[in-house]
């Protein structure tokens, strides 16, 4: 277990010392993860969403989106496609669109579970906690659930007057419930800085998470927040670099915003600690009406070539494919000193 001081976290996400933090990083997730990377086929099956939240495409607000929904025939044959390809995880993710049923969610769960040897993760909001139990009694095993903000004022900020308490206790629940769990935070969101990054960092180790994502904010035209800086890239790095380090056995994502900056960001991330790498396998019809940030699934391709693609960038950087579902390794949460 490896343990840093704030102002060495401090002084990495200052730029201080890259190579020796990217290469720490790095030598510690090949220390639990060897040289294999987690392959999770994302099935995006509706862009519509109730929030508001200041930074999303997706926001209820925004008019100028093409809307779709998935019917189920297609979404089981997404999710077919992506393991007969190879896929040992499923992600079913929308916006928070409460016209898919707590019973349909569940027959799809059922029926990726009955019919492929994957494991299924739920990315589909603020739902209600009976309804997340019917799913893990469906034989769902992973919820995403992120924060974007350790800071409960910018959360609500952000997510226009919701509640962060509430978001953490939804957090808790899952866990309690046996859900592995993920969350993570935006890197860069407009009003950050150092000492926030730092927190937000923190904050993530001592939730004790199955997975922790951290990705650059990228500003969407149609948001408030269009006119806002976006976020530095290599920040975005460091804060990956440093959770592993403070989080070893956590499963960490080299997440799709990293692409939206630097056609080769992914790649990047899984060469500076990052061990899961989450395609999209939404039908190409729809892939770019995913539209959360610009750049997010901006190139149309089957769901064959977005796998192949994606086994291609882990082995050029001479990593493994894992023909595992990539279950958590975490058993306790690596402290800070």
């Amino acid at each position: 277990m490896y343990t840093l001081s704030e102002q060495k976290i401090i002084s990495y996400l200052e730029g201080r010392n890259d190579d020796e933090l990217f290469l720490l990083a790095d030598q510690v997730k090949e220390e639990v993860f060897d040289k294999e990377i987690f392959l999770r086929a994302i099935v995006e099956f509706s862009n519509v969403c109730n929030k508001k939240c200041l930074y999303c495409g997706l926001r209820a607000p925004n008019s100028g989106i093409n809307r779709y929904r998935l019917g189920m025939p297609t979404i089981l044959q997404a999710a077919e496609a992506a393991a007969l390809k190879g896929a040992r995880t499923i992600v079913l993710q929308s916006g928070d669109d409460f016209s898919y049923s707590k019973q349909l969610i569940g027959e799809l769960v059922k029926e990726i579970k009955n019919s492929h040897d994957v494991a299924v993760t739920l990315s589909v909001g603020d739902r209600g906690i009976d309804e997340y139990a019917h799913w893990f009694e469906c034989g769902a095993d992973r919820c995403l659930i992120k924060i974007e903000t350790s800071d409960p004022e910018s959360y609500q900020r952000i997510r226009s007057g919701e509640s962060f308490n509430e978001r953490l206790s939804r957090i808790n629940y899952l866990k309690q419930m046996g859900y592995e769990i993920g969350s993570g935070t935006i890197v860069g969101l407009p009003g950050s800085s150092t000492q926030s990054i730092l927190q937000d960092i923190l904050f993530l180790t001592d939730l004790n998470l199955h997975m922790i994502a951290a990705g650059p904010f990228v500003p969407h035209p149609d948001t408030p927040f269009a006119h806002e800086e976006a976020g530095d890239l290599m920040q975005s790095y460091r804060v990956t670099a440093l959770l592993r380090i403070l989080n070893p056995q956590a499963n960490i994502p080299a997440t799709s915003a990293l692409d939206a900056f630097d056609p080769c960001g992914r790649a990047q991330g899984l060469s500076r600690g990052c061990n899961v790498i989450m395609p999209s396998v939404t039908p190409s019809a729809h892939r770019a009406d995913y539209n959360i940030y610009p750049g997010k699934n901006s190139v149309a391709m089957d769901v064959s070539d977005s796998l192949s693609q994606a086994e291609e960038t882990i082995r050029s950087l001479n990593l493994t494919l894992s023909v595992s579902k990539g279950f958590s390794k975490r058993a306790c949460c690596s402290g800070y000193i």
